[in-house]
């Protein structure tokens, strides 16, 4: 793993951290509170807070994932170097670009 790497994977996982304790705690007051999906759908169009928080989530989810996948890669296969960080590096860009979709429908769609 290079320092860049190693900087990224632990980087994302303190930004998620966080973000993941929100996210939880949303989801149970939302439960606990009764809301459909139609109402948290309501409360959330439009919100640039949560827009730039799940965006946060995703981007950093994202790039956490196709680390590890890669550093996976490469210690448990025969795979070189060049080919995991290839795997890796799409898989960030085709979580990310997931994320990103539901993202915006869940905010400005």
């Amino acid at each position: 793993m290079t320092p860049l790497s190693y900087a990224l994977q632990r980087g994302t996982a303190m930004l998620m951290a966080p973000l993941i304790v929100i996210h939880l705690a949303v989801i149970i007051w939302a439960v606990q509170g009764g809301l459909s999906a139609e109402e948290i759908l309501s409360r959330t169009r439009g919100s640039l807070p949560w827009g730039v928080f799940y965006g946060l989530f995703v981007l950093a989810s994202a790039i956490h994932a196709g680390i590890g996948v890669q550093t996976i890669l490469r210690e448990w296969t025969p795979l070189g170097r060049l080919a995991s960080a290839n795997i890796g590096h799409g898989l960030i860009v085709v979580l990310w670009a997931l994320g990103a979709r539901a993202v915006y429908a869940v905010v400005w769609a």
